[in-house]
């Protein structure tokens, strides 16, 4: 498997007991490991007013990273489009790419100040029998967001990123202004044409990141941009956000055929009972995600199993904890490999969190070390 990359997916999490600035540390020593262990990829996510998570800003993070790094791709996962305006964008990426030319990946989402809108379901040519696709591969029962989406604490979030006032840009036109103003092409209906310096000409990567086959696959696909697909997120309805986006798929200057990668929520370690104990705080930090109260600082496994779990919690995080990889270098490899064969991934992107940095590490460098063995 290894002609399949693995790449990196960082939330830059704060461990309790630990601050804000240790996480942007960790993250910035995890990048230079992954660099060193052959990752392909190292992203961050952008998520707000979250007590255990600092990384609020991609752009600004990366550009912190890619000062203390050479080789590995670093990029968004996922720029959150809905309070940002495509020129903000443009200019954010071409700055860092002046510097660090040709390591960028610009990766765009659509939440972020965007209110609730309709969901897509559309129906997968892979038939799931009870829960499971046709290799084996856990796909859960869909679970559904609108009790977060209606969350006072969320709209409050809305209300803080935009400007007093603002609408959101409908999201394929915006990426049609993303990739304008990249390429030099843009002109505003009254035939005006700007260009942007820093960013007109920067050699990044636009991909486009959902975790359905609504509208994000389908801007991705009819536009030919690459697609990520985040299992470790919404692994009920994986399979439809890469057959959505296949089915969408157009050829274009960018690719001649898709191009797919899948995330996955891990932790290694040298044997199952260790990976398991380093993952024990998991749930509990779903648990907040999914309350809408925001990510906790990552508990320890003894802060983890003091929490009194309700059934209701319990069903909260059910879907999240049966779909998370854990165990031995060899267990972790094959779950791995499954998930790949189901979705017909070209990369897999892995997201790992544990309390202890080193512990985080160790868990990356398993997984790299079993992935070249089975090449």
């Amino acid at each position: 498997m290894s002609d399949i990359p693995l790449s990196v997916l960082d939330l830059v999490p704060i461990p309790s007991g630990s601050t804000a600035t240790d996480a942007l540390r960790n993250s910035i020593d995890l990048a230079q490991q992954a660099e060193r262990l052959g990752y392909a990829r190292y992203w961050f996510a952008e998520h707000h007013l979250n007590p255990g998570v600092a990384g609020t800003s991609p752009a600004v993070v990366l550009a912190l990273t890619a000062a203390a790094t050479s080789t590995i791709r670093l990029g968004s996962g996922a720029v959150q489009l809905g309070h940002r305006t495509a020129l903000s964008t443009v200019e954010e990426f071409g700055l860092v790419d002046a510097l660090h030319p040709g390591r960028l990946d610009l990766g765009l989402g659509r939440s972020g100040g965007r209110p609730p809108g309709e969901k897509t379901t559309v129906p997968t040519a892979t038939s799931v029998v009870d829960g499971r696709a046709p290799n084996g591969l856990l796909i859960p029962p869909r679970f559904s967001f609108e009790h977060l989406l209606g969350s006072p604490r969320v709209a409050l979030q809305r209300k803080l990123l935009l400007l007093p006032g603002a609408e959101s840009q409908d999201y394929a036109e915006q990426i049609d202004d993303i990739l304008a103003l990249l390429a030099g092409t843009y002109r505003s209906p009254e035939g005006i044409e700007v260009h942007v310096v820093p960013g007109e000409g920067a050699a990044v990567e636009v991909w486009i990141l959902g975790s359905s086959g609504g509208q994000s696959a389908e801007v991705a696909g009819a536009r030919g941009l690459r697609f990520a697909a985040n299992y470790h997120v919404s692994p009920a309805t994986v399979l439809e956000a890469v057959e959505g986006y296949r089915s969408f798929f157009q050829p274009s200057e960018f690719l001649d055929k898709p191009y797919v990668s899948v995330s996955a929520d891990v932790v290694v370690a040298d044997d199952d009972a260790t990976a398991r104990e380093l993952a024990t705080g998991y749930g509990l930090w779903v648990r907040s995600i999914r309350t809408a109260e925001g990510a906790i600082e990552f508990p320890t496994p003894g802060e983890a199993r003091a929490h009194a779990w309700s059934d209701a919690d319990r069903a909260l995080v059910q879907d999240r904890i049966d779909t998370q990889f854990v165990g031995s270098p060899a267990r972790v490899a094959d779950q791995l490999e499954r998930l790949q064969e189901a979705t017909g991934a070209d990369e897999l992107l892995i997201t790992t969190i544990t309390h202890d940095h080193a512990d985080r590490v160790r868990s990356y460098e398993l997984l790299a070390e079993e992935w070249r063995r089975r090449g």
